[in-house]
C-alpha cells in the first residue's frame, strides 16, 4: 500500500521500509524527513504570488509529475505480483504439510472403520480407510446439493408444453453441446473459435446455432439450463472420447479449465456430474446399504446397468479411466488467454488431495491400479515438477507400502492393471523422472 502524501519531492524520495520479501502489506514513506512538511509549509503561506510559473517550468513540473506516477504504477503492479506469488507458495506449502501429516498420522488421524479385506500375510489392514474423510464428504455431498437445485430451478424449461419454450430448450441444448463436441487438436485458432463462442453464451450474448441466433436471454431459466447442459457434456466427453482416445483429455480439458476460471457454477457442477458418474474422483468408494437393491448399488459405483444387465468390467474400467484422465488432465491445465494473475480454480493442490487420500484408503481390486496409473500418466510430470521431492517420496510409499495390499486383493487375472501400474512407477523412480503425457498441448499448437 502506498502512502500518497503530497510533497515536492522527487521520485527518488521514495524509499521503501525493507528490502526483505514482499509480505501482504507494505508501507512506502518518504526518505527525507523534511519532504513531509513541504506541503504543510507551501499551504501556511499566506502572501500573494509573486510571479507566474513560465511555460518551460510548467512542462518540467508536469513531467516529474507523470515520472512520479509511472513509477507509483509501476511499484504497485510489482508488490501484488510479489504478494500474489508469496500467497500462492505460502498455500501449496501448507498443503503439502497437511497431506504429509495426514499420510504420516494413519489411523490417528481418520476415525473410520477399518476395512474388512485381507491384506499381506492374511492380516487384516487396520491402518486404511473404508471411507473417505467427512470433510470430502461434505464437499461431495454439497456440489450433489447444488446440481439437484439447479435441475429444479430450469425445471419449468424441461417440462413446458409450449412449443416456443420446447424449441427454445433444443436450441440452447443444441448451442451448449455441440461447440463441446467440436473441441479437438486440429489447431489452436479453432480451440479458441469453440472457447469464445461458449463463453459469449455463457455471458449472455447471442451465438449462432444450427443457422439461428440463440441467447440464454430468450427464457428467465436459460442460463440454468446453459450451465447445467454444458458441465454434463464435458463430462460425457471424457466418458466417452477420452475414454477411446486419451489425448483427447487435454483439448476439452484447457476448455473446461477455462470456462470454469471466468464461469464458476459451471465449474462446479462439472465436478458434481464427474462424482455423481465416477465416484472414485472425489475419491469415493460407495457402500452397500442394507434394504438397497443392488442394481441401485451398482449404479452407485458407476456401472452402468440396462434391462438388469450391468455392463461388462472392461467396458466400465474404460469409462472410468476417460474421466480420471480428463479430470487429471483439468487440474495442471489453464486457459492461456486468461488472467495469469489468477489461481487455477481448480489446480495441482487436489491432485496432492485424492493422490493422498486414494492412498489412506483400502484399494479396490482392478479399479484402484487401473485408476492410478491413468491419474499419474496424465498428470505425475505436472505434479513432479510442483511438489519436488514430497511426490518422489509419495512414490516410494506406493511402491513399498501400498502394492503390496493392492497385489493381496488381485485374483490372478486381473494382475494386468496392476503390473501395468507398477512397471511405471518402477521406470519412474529409476529414471528419476515422469515423462510429459502424449497429447500434451505445447505452446506451438496455439500459434497453429
Amino acid at each position: 500500500m502506498l502512502c500518497r502524501r503530497r510533497c515536492c519531492s522527487s521520485a527518488s524520495s521514495w524509499m521503501p521500509l525493507s528490502s526483505t520479501k514482499p509480505c501482504l502489506r507494505s508501507t512506502w514513506l518518504p526518505s527525507r524527513p523534511e519532504a513531509t512538511s513541504c506541503a504543510a509549509s507551501s499551504q501556511g503561506s499566506s502572501g500573494p504570488l509573486q510571479s507566474y510559473p513560465t511555460a518551460e517550468s510548467q512542462a518540467e513540473a508536469e513531467r516529474a509529475l507523470r515520472e512520479m506516477r509511472d513509477l507509483l504504477m509501476n511499484l504497485g503492479q510489482e508488490i501484488t505480483r510479489a504478494c500474489e506469488d508469496k500467497r500462492r507458495q505460502d498455500e501449496e506449502e501448507a498443503q503439502v504439510k497437511l497431506q504429509e501429516a495426514q499420510m504420516q498420522q494413519g489411523p490417528e488421524a481418520h476415525k473410520e472403520p477399518p476395512a474388512p479385506s485381507q491384506g499381506p500375510g492374511g492380516k487384516q489392514n487396520e491402518d486404511l480407510q473404508v471411507k473417505v474423510q467427512d470433510i470430502t464428504m461434505q464437499w461431495y455431498q454439497q456440489l450433489q446439493d447444488a446440481s439437484m437445485q439447479c435441475v429444479l430451478t430450469f425445471e419449468g424449461l424441461t417440462n413446458s408444453k409450449d412449443s416456443q419454450a420446447k424449441k427454445i430448450k433444443m436450441d440452447l441444448q443444441k448451442a451448449a453441446t455441440i461447440p463441446v463436441s467440436q473441441i479437438s487438436t486440429i489447431a489452436g485458432s479453432k480451440l479458441k473459435e469453440i472457447f469464445d463462442k461458449i463463453h459469449s453464451l455463457l455471458s449472455g450474448k447471442p451465438v449462432q446455432s444450427g443457422g439461428r441466433s440463440v441467447s440464454v436471454t430468450l427464457n428467465p431459466q436459460g442460463l440454468d439450463f446453459v450451465q447445467y447442459k454444458l458441465a454434463e457434456k464435458f463430462v460425457k466427453q471424457g466418458e466417452e472420447e477420452v475414454a477411446s482416445h486419451h489425448e483427447a483429455a487435454f483439448p476439452i480439458a484447457v476448455v473446461a479449465s477455462g470456462i470454469w476460471e471466468l464461469h464458476p457454477r459451471v465449474g462446479d457442477l462439472i465436478l458434481a456430474h464427474l462424482h455423481k458418474k465416477c465416484p472414485y474422483s472425489v475419491p469415493f468408494y460407495p457402500t452397500f446399504k442394507e434394504g438397497m437393491a443392488l442394481e441401485d448399488y451398482q449404479r452407485m459405483l458407476g456401472y452402468q446397468v440396462k434391462d438388469s444387465k450391468v455392463e461388462q468390467q472392461d467396458n466400465f474400467l474404460k469409462r472410468m479411466s476417460g474421466m480420471i484422465r480428463l479430470y487429471a488432465a483439468i487440474i495442471q491445465l489453464r486457459w492461456p488467454y486468461g488472467n495469469r494473475q489468477e489461481i487455477h480454480p481448480h489446480g495441482l493442490n487436489h491432485g496432492w488431495r485424492w493422490l493422498a487420500q486414494i492412498l489412506n484408503m483400502e484399494p479396490l481390486s482392478d479399479v484402484t491400479a487401473t485408476l492410478l496409473f491413468d491419474f499419474l500418466e496424465v498428470c505425475g510430470n505436472a505434479l513432479m515438477k510442483q511438489y519436488q521431492v514430497q511426490f518422489w517420496k509419495m512414490l516410494i510409499l506406493i511402491k513399498e507400502d501400498y502394492f503390496p495390499r493392492i497385489e493381496a486383493i488381485t485374483s490372478s487375472g486381473q494382475m494386468g492393471s496392476f503390473i501395468r501400474l507398477k512397471q511405471f512407477l518402477e521406470k519412474c523412480l529409476q529414471h528419476k523422472d515422469i515423462p510429459v503425457p502424449k497429447g500434451f498441448l505445447t505452446s506451438s499448437f496455439w500459434r497453429s
